[in-house]
């Protein structure tokens, strides 16, 4: 299973976006954040509202550079089917990946074997194709895209000012913290 600061390996699969089924690679998204979102199947009940919200999202997911891309171990066709069927699928505008192995999912660690679906996890991976955010959750507890994208803020800014990080519920504009400089007293 792949771990925080590891570089994550290039892998392929096939992909419906923008109304048709094509490949891509990881690498293919090399220089630009990437915003990896596991989920279990399509056709199902948490799955849209999660897909959903992050589509509403996608332009403040571009506009901080980076690409999402949600992956399930369902088929292209299928995504593809799902999308022509779904109101809430319908404005997904972002690739959805197809993992039918379970091989990406099980590199990433949210392949469930005796089920042969992922667990929800979203992975957030910087433009040198390193792995900086992990979150998984149970089958039945939804994420939120508006924190994926805070946690990709959050992410970028410390790439940018490596001598600070960020706080707990930090937000763009907040104040960080300076190492070193800022003592844990006054925090």
């Amino acid at each position: 299973m792949l771990k925080i600061g590891q570089q994550v390996p290039d892998f392929g699969m096939d992909v419906f976006h923008n109304e048709e089924i094509k490949k891509v690679k990881l690498s293919d998204y090399r220089g630009k954040w990437v915003v990896v979102i596991f989920y279990p199947a399509d056709f199902t009940f948490v799955c849209p509202t999660e897909l959903k919200e992050a589509a509403q999202l996608y332009d403040k997911f571009q506009a901080a550079g980076a690409e999402v891309i949600s992956i399930s171990t369902d088929t292209a066709f299928v995504h593809k089917a799902w999308h022509d069927e779904s109101e809430a699928i319908k404005i997904v505008n972002y690739p959805m990946g197809a993992d039918p192995t379970g091989d990406i999912s099980r590199a990433f660690g949210t392949y469930i074997e005796e089920e042969g679906l992922a667990l929800r996890g979203t992975f957030i991976i910087d433009p040198d194709g390193v792995l900086k955010t992990v979150e998984m959750h149970d089958l039945g507890i939804g994420r939120s895209a508006v924190e994926a994208l805070r946690k990709l803020e959050a992410a970028k800014f410390v790439r940018e000012h490596g001598d600070q990080v960020c706080p707990a519920g930090w937000q763009p504009g907040d104040a960080t913290l300076t190492p070193g400089l800022d003592l844990v007293g006054k925090i």
